[in-house]
């Protein structure tokens, strides 16, 4: 099967990516979009620019296409990019954002394509345990939630870091795979990566007021493991 990742860099694609060459699938492209507002419904934004050295570190190429970023219009954009595409199927990462799997899954019906969620639906806490004991290197690189500060930027995911986000989701509720704008991450190592991202010059971007920041990666590199 000819499949297209829909790929961000965090945790949930790259998850999505792993799983998809466990599995045997035959991933033609990692597809990126970059929104052109500072918000999107659909897409992720921290540091997006990221792809690149991700899709050269695990050897897939990629493809990054611009989406306005407004509501419904960046989903036909979505869907004139994969059109374009000889695939047999779209994997996407989503765990429970219903408003962004069902808009994949319409899209993918239209195209005559499979929609691939390998872990839609799956326990939050046990995805997240499941990331580290696969030696995932993932870092929290956006926050927007009640209980986060802005110690949590840069973060790397662990035991301890999984202990404190229970805490938070039992006082605030929060998601605790970050699902519904309520943070990002991105994956700077993991087993298929042949590299690992390293990043040499960051900042911390963080508003007092709505509570809430991001890691501004500024310059990061592939390094060997």
């Amino acid at each position: 099967m000819k499949v297209a990742v829909l790929f961000s860099g965090g945790k949930d694609s790259t998850r999505t990516l792993h799983w998809c060459i466990e599995r045997g699938y035959d991933v033609k492209h990692l597809v990126t979009f970059v929104s052109e507002r500072a918000d999107s419904y659909m897409f992720h934004i921290p540091n997006i620019h990221l792809t690149d050295l991700s899709a050269e570190a695990v050897g897939i190429p990629l493809i990054k296409e611009k989406t306005s970023g407004i509501k419904e219009k960046e989903v036909e954009e979505m869907k004139h990019v994969l059109s374009k595409l000889k695939i047999d199927a779209v994997a996407c990462g989503g765990i429970a954002s219903n408003y962004q799997k069902e808009r994949i899954v319409n899209v993918c019906n239209q195209l005559g394509v499979q929609c691939l969620a390998p872990f839609w639906g799956v326990d939050p806490e046990k995805f997240l345990r499941d990331t580290v004991a696969l030696k995932f290197d993932v870092r929290i690189v956006a926050v927007s939630a009640d209980g986060f500060d802005k110690s949590w930027l840069g973060r790397k995911l662990d035991s301890k870091t999984i202990d404190d986000m229970l805490k938070l989701h039992e006082k605030y509720k929060i998601s605790l795979v970050l699902e519904g704008g309520e943070g990002e991450s991105l994956v700077v190592d993991c087993p298929i990566f042949k590299k690992k991202i390293e990043i040499v010059d960051s900042e911390v971007i963080w508003n007092n007021k709505e509570q809430s920041g991001y890691l501004d990666i500024k310059k990061a590199r592939l390094v060997d493991k």
